[in-house]
């Protein structure tokens, strides 16, 4: 049947009627053996549901899929033989087939030819041999009951049994799933493999299709390698069946009525994928092998770090390709992209996962030496962080650097093996075997959209080069590349075995490395579905947000009676939620402050900058641990019913229509979370998106999310991000761990005015400073110190007027009314010491001192510092105090600051220091310690 009969029986018939007695006769003609249908036919065969179940947008399917299910039922699913009821010597032997049958697909693939180079050596496993089930070679013309085995019939002779199992387990595709617990993901593995042996009969415009993209694979390394050799490009030269493997991705979920792919994937490839995958102009790239500088962006990154974005066409519709940034921290970008596929599936309601997809482009030895790789698969299926499934594609060159030797690489098997941790099925492949690659991508995709899983791919190849064009690999892999030195390309074997067989004519395979070379002499799109005017509702809006200079304020004042109605909102507990008494003196105590008759607290001001933003239009995201409740305490934005455990979350529920408000506990992890976060920030602009660490010290944990994207993303990407990051910090005599979020750390990586680096101290300030972050038309990154004491302190307040009418002050002076000609000395601080400060001061009566909170240490706020210490005229010592010693904390990165703002005040003045001495250790562990340094580092303070 041609496909235009096939899509006037959609249109005309939906499959009703005589039309529906047609497919069903088509099906079990697939069912007996997938290679008697036509293509366009099998390929709907294949993305049915697995369990029958019909799409809710395909209901006048529903029928015949239902028969489509029973039918295979019938035909697959022979009842095997129970040990207890064997009698005869043949029901004996009978249960020895079936044993075999589950040996062969739990271990065939150890004996797969997955290696191109043909190096790997790897002993038989003995439960593949005949011999290990008392059957013999007399055995094999006997008959035997299939037991489930997808070929077609119910019984075949051991010899035909024994053919089919190696053909589907054994040859160029090693399929690992057995360790699957759903049997039904299980079986549907068994069924695609088997009804085809693991080879589908492709048509003569496919396998064109297939030598094509690997003539576009080899075509530009080579074309690279001739102009700009010994450049590093970290080429793809042995791994070419990617690029005809992402062109299948693309295509089939396009089919799926996908349209967003989201890849992230470290150098290697990277530059061929940009031009053959995405379309990226060979001509931009040339020019950037030629030192051309990107403009705008101050310090930029090298070719093979580079994102890039496009849409292209497929049988679903337009598809839009977004290839994610990443540094040489290889793995780090995994979460990063999820991160982004998460946003983009909230932003378009997508539920399920059926519109984005995420693919993760890994090296062999990365996948299985990084742990970031176990705490993204980790997330795969959780309430905050699951994407519908990953596809994972492994590059495995069998080489990581120059380490082969397996016992050095890891202590697994495969590479892949990590996976297996969330169950997650693994296709290897022989990269030399193009169609077995093309059908292995088939499978992956169908299994991820029908059970909304992650699926790896471990692309079995090699590396014809060194680690990078400039390296010389033989020194320390002399006999893999000896024979890589003999191994003939990809698309060379390809091709020939295309000639061979007549299915294309060798002028027609040069006349295809031709065209692909004239397109890149004249710089033209080597991208045939690539959209030269695309959908731009597929792209996200930055516009708003470009080019606005850092600016401090901006107004976030909120309606006073407004305030009140969202706080009323926010306590009304509905009838059947039963809090817990802790909980319920918290509710009480925040209904007083909404109606003025309590000071307000740190939670109570915090919880309002997120109704307001709410209510002013803006998505909200918070995940960390114990987020919900706050690690102290003090949030309580998840309302835990008593009675069953159910969820109540208030904001949620403040009015019909409001933007998302979503609150997870993160599980255990910062360097993916972070990542992942950071990932959904860039994706989401007019959202606030938070992540806050159980203690600040935690994220530790992902630092190198700070330093190779947080602090440096713009500059040498231009990409935006407005992540805020709520770190809790403060010197209580918790020990080393629990004390400090190593502020220092976030300063030394601030210049440029790339990320805000914050440390409020009351209600007021936070509530400013997080409604700033959002309203303001100016995306950086914001980490801020939060308290633990001060969620609580008695001073640490705020009125209902400094929420309605104040803003976030930078810099707050003197409180107290001392005059400022008295003053002689001025404390600076920032954050919980102040308190400290403030008590002592106060108790001792001093009018001769002030003191200055620095709320903003980045940006500095110099101008601002410099109008809050102009009255003070007579000022003999400028001090700045800090809990942290000396060696941390702001004072070596800040210092340059103030010093700068007080030599204009006064030449004469020398800023002083009162903090604890440098130290190894972020604290001490002993309490009587901690308070004799916290009383002389504030006596110091007094007198220095």
């Amino acid at each position: 049947m041609q496909e235009s009969d096939m899509q006037r029986m959609w249109s005309s018939a939906h499959l009703s009627g005589g039309n529906a007695a047609y497919v069903e006769e088509l099906y079990e003609l697939y069912l007996h053996d997938p290679n008697t249908v036509p293509e366009e036919w099998r390929t709907y065969f294949q993305k049915l549901p697995a369990n029958g179940s019909a799409a809710a947008t395909d209901v006048s399917h529903s029928t015949v899929r239902d028969q489509f299910v029973l039918l295979a039922k019938n035909q697959r699913r022979a009842q095997p033989v129970s040990a207890g009821s064997v009698s005869s010597e043949h029901e004996k032997k009978q249960v020895e087939v079936l044993r075999l049958i589950h040996a062969h697909r739990l271990q065939g693939h150890q004996v797969a030819k997955l290696d191109p180079l043909g190096l790997a050596q790897r002993p038989v496993p003995t439960d593949l041999s005949l011999y290990s089930y008392s059957l013999t070679d007399s055995d094999l013309d006997t008959t035997f009951r299939t037991g489930g085995l997808a070929i077609g019939k119910e019984e075949a002779t051991l010899r035909e049994i024994l053919q089919a199992l190696q053909e589907t387990y054994c040859r160029t595709i090693g399929s690992e799933f057995t360790h699957i617990v759903d049997s039904s993901q299980r079986e549907w593995f068994q069924q695609r493999l088997e009804s085809v042996r693991g080879r589908p009969n492709y048509s003569s415009e496919i396998k064109g299709h297939l030598l094509e993209r690997l003539t576009a694979a080899e075509g530009l390394e080579k074309y690279l390698g001739t102009k700009y050799p010994g450049t590093k490009r970290f080429g793809l030269e042995g791994g070419e069946s990617l690029i005809p493997m992402l062109d299948e991705i693309i295509q089939r979920s396009g089919s799926y009525g996908t349209k967003e792919v989201v890849i992230g994937m470290a150098h290697r490839g990277r530059l061929n994928v940009l031009v053959n995958t995405f379309g990226k102009n060979p001509r931009d790239l040339f020019d950037e092998f030629e030192g051309k500088k990107v403009e705008g962006l101050s310090s930029g990154d090298v070719k093979y770090h580079q994102g890039f974005s496009s849409n292209v066409m497929t049988q679903g519709g337009e598809v839009h390709l977004a290839l994610a940034f990443n540094p040489s921290h290889l793995e780090i970008v995994s979460p990063v992209v999820e991160g982004s596929v998460r946003a983009r599936q909230d932003r378009r309601g997508d539920v399920s996962g059926d519109k984005v997809l995420p693919v993760s482009i890994h090296g062999d030895a990365a996948f299985a030496g990084q742990g970031v790789v176990m705490e993204t698969f980790q997330m795969s299926q959780t309430r905050g962080y699951k994407t519908g499934g990953t596809v994972h594609i492994v590059i495995n060159n069998q080489v990581g650097f120059t380490t082969s030797r397996q016992d050095d690489a890891r202590s697994t098997e495969y590479a892949t093996d990590v996976a297996k941790m969330i169950q997650a099925p693994i296709l290897h492949v022989n990269g030399d075997d193009p169609e077995a690659v093309l059908f292995v991508t088939q499978l992956a995709i169908d299994y991820r959209m029908q059970f909304k899983r992650d699926v790896v791919i471990d692309l079995v190849c090699y590396r014809r080069r060194g680690h990078n064009e400039a390296d010389e690999p033989s020194g320390t892999q002399p006999l893999m590349y000896q024979q890589i030195a003999k191994q003939r390309t990809t698309r060379e074997q390809y091709a020939d075995a295309l000639v061979q067989t007549s299915a294309l004519a060798q002028d027609a395979v040069q006349a295809r490395i031709d065209e692909y070379r004239d397109a890149l002499d004249n710089g033209l799109h080597v991208v045939k579905s690539l959209v030269k005017e695309p959908n731009k509702e597929l792209f996200v809006d930055w516009r708003p947000y470009l080019g606005h200079a850092w600016t401090a304020r901006h107004d976030t004042r909120f309606d006073l009676k407004t305030l009140q109605e969202l706080s009323n909102k926010l306590l009304a507990v509905p009838e059947g939620v039963v809090v817990q008494r802790q909980v319920s003196k918290i509710i009480e105590d925040r209904q007083k402050m909404a109606a003025g008759g309590l000071p307000i607290n740190w939670g109570f001001a915090e919880t309002m900058a997120y109704a307001t933003l709410l209510f002013e239009g803006h998505p909200v995201r918070m995940t960390g641990q114990d987020i919900g409740r706050g690690t102290f305490s003090h949030r309580h934005a998840v309302l835990h019913n008593q009675k069953d455990g159910a969820a109540y979350v208030p904001l949620q529920n403040l009015f019909e229509g409001q933007p998302r408000f979503d609150i997870y506990d993160s599980y255990l992890s910062e360097e993916a979370v972070v990542a992942f976060e950071y990932g959904y920030a860039t994706t989401t602009p007019n959202a606030l998106v938070i992540w806050e660490a159980q203690f600040g010290d935690f994220a530790n944990g992902a630092q190198v999310v700070m330093d190779q994207f947080i602090s440096s993303g713009e500059h040498k990407w231009g990409r935006l991000c407005g992540l805020t990051m709520l770190l809790p910090h403060g010197y209580e005599g918790q020990g080393p761990e629990h004390s400090s979020a190593r502020l220092e750390r976030y300063l030394q990586l601030c210049a440029e005015q790339n990320i805000q680096v914050c440390v409020p101290t009351t209600p007021a300030q936070v509530y400013h400073m997080l409604r700033r972050q959002v309203i303001r038309p100016l995306r950086k990154p914001l980490v801020v110190l939060t308290p633990k004491s001060l969620l609580r302190h008695k001073a640490a307040v705020s009125t209902l007027e400094d929420l309605a009418d104040g803003s976030f002050q930078t810099v707050i002076g003197e409180i107290d009314a001392i005059e400022a000609a008295k003053v002689e000395r001025l404390i600076l601080c920032s954050g919980k010491v102040y308190y400290d400060l403030l008590d002592k001061r106060r108790n001792e009566g001093r009018e001769d001192i002030a003191i200055v909170r620095i709320e903003q240490l980045y940006p500095f706020p110099e101008d601002d510092l410099t109008e809050i210490l102009a009255p003070y005229s007579n000022l003999k010592h400028v001090v700045w105090c800090q809990e942290e010693p000396m060696n941390q904390g702001a004072w070596y990165c800040s210092q340059h600051h103030m010093r700068r703002v007080i030599a204009a005040h006064d030449s004469s003045l020398f800023l002083e220091y009162a903090g604890r001495a440098a130290s190894a250790s972020p604290a001490v562990g002993y309490a009587s310690l901690h308070a004799e340094q916290q009383e002389k580092l504030l006596q110091d303070a007094f007198t220095v």
